[in-house]
């Protein structure tokens, strides 16, 4: 899938593929996810946006399932608890 640079919000890079009707974006922490379902006019319209990022939050994010396909999961671990003797 061809990839667009991009530079909104968290978003670095965004890609469609219009047969499998699947939507890819990669966000700043270098995780990648999928997007699947998303028609050709909510890629068309993100696409084009002047404001990316909300349009992937308020149309995408909230909408679709996400599968990330690479980059680390999010971490559980709080990054405090080292400090205050919590393991």
């Amino acid at each position: 899938m061809e990839m667009k640079k991009v530079n909104a919000g968290r978003l670095r890079a965004i890609g469609y593929d219009s047969r499998a009707r699947l939507l890819q974006v990669q966000l700043d922490d270098g995780s990648t996810l999928q997007y699947s379902g998303v028609g050709e006019d909510t890629w068309r319209r993100f696409s084009s946006s002047g404001s990316a990022w909300s349009f992937y939050r308020d149309n995408i994010e909230e909408e679709f399932a996400a599968k990330r396909v690479s980059g680390s999961a999010p971490s559980t671990k709080n990054p405090l608890d080292e400090l205050f003797g919590k393991s």
